[in-house]
């Protein structure tokens, strides 16, 4: 099973770019998509739905052209969710849940709190309300994915400019405790990523200030957290910051059947 995750920071940019071109060449069976930044409709026809694929979508309510997520499936999901009972969070589009048996794969975008203290307010409130979520689904016995922009660095090795950005969000200590205290080894969400490269140094996300891309100044904030019972089916993953379709990058797990 392979597994694609991106923030496309407007998938209809991200399409004219040739995003899907390259998707249809990953041979993938999930596609989960953040910021499509659209509503649904204005995402129809063939140009936004490789061959051999459905998709399904949770679009922004409270600004037309904001946040918004997808899922693209090969195999028709038992059920899609899009709502976690939050309405500040719903309605901005930045969850959405395909159940296949025991399998869920949740596409979440994170909100990130670098235009403001209101918006860091709200990331703050997020992170509080997400934790008994988070936890009631690892404790619930279904093998879980969560991909997706989280908008938080774990370590040093996740950002170029560890030290400079420690009052920035995104790496504020207090937003790295929490998703660091998601992954306790052995009994919390397994990053992918992590497991499977232990001092790796691959980046998700540049700015689009500089040359910031050119230079591999980067962050790595896109993940994709498995429940445990997932992590010995962990094959390989990888970061493809090139061919460009966004600011950030896709990445691709493959795990066992």
């Amino acid at each position: 099973m392979r597994i694609v995750s991106f923030n496309a920071n407007g998938l209809r940019s991200a399409a004219s770019k040739g995003f899907f071109d390259w998707f249809a060449r990953q041979d993938a069976d999930l596609l989960c998509v953040q910021e499509t930044k659209a509503q649904e409709h204005q995402l129809a026809g063939d140009a936004f739905l490789p061959k051999g694929y459905r998709a399904w979508f949770r679009d922004a309510t409270t600004k037309k052209g904001y946040s918004g997520v997808a899922i693209y499936s090969r195999q028709e999901p038992d059920e899609i969710r899009t709502a976690l009972g939050w309405e500040a969070f719903d309605e901005e589009g930045r969850y959405l849940e395909a159940r296949f048996g025991n399998l869920s794969v949740v596409s979440f975008y994170i909100p990130s709190g670098s235009s403001g203290e209101l918006r860091q307010g709200f990331k703050f409130e997020v992170m509080a309300w997400l934790k008994p979520i988070l936890d009631e689904w690892l404790a619930s016995g279904r093998d879980y994915v969560l991909c997706g922009d989280w908008n938080i660095v774990r370590s040093a090795l996740d950002i170029r400019n560890w030290k400079s950005n420690q009052k920035n969000s995104g790496c504020l200590p207090p937003e790295r405790d929490w998703l660091n205290g998601l992954c306790v080894d052995g009994s919390g969400w397994v990053d992918a990523y992590r497991a499977l490269h232990a001092e790796g140094q691959d980046y998700t996300w540049w700015s689009n200030r500089g040359a910031a891309r050119a230079n591999n100044v980067g962050w790595r904030i896109d993940y994709q957290f498995v429940t445990p019972s997932l992590r010995d089916r962990l094959l390989a993953c990888a970061v493809h910051p090139e061919p460009r379709f966004s600011d950030h990058a896709p990445f691709v797990v493959d795990y066992t059947a």
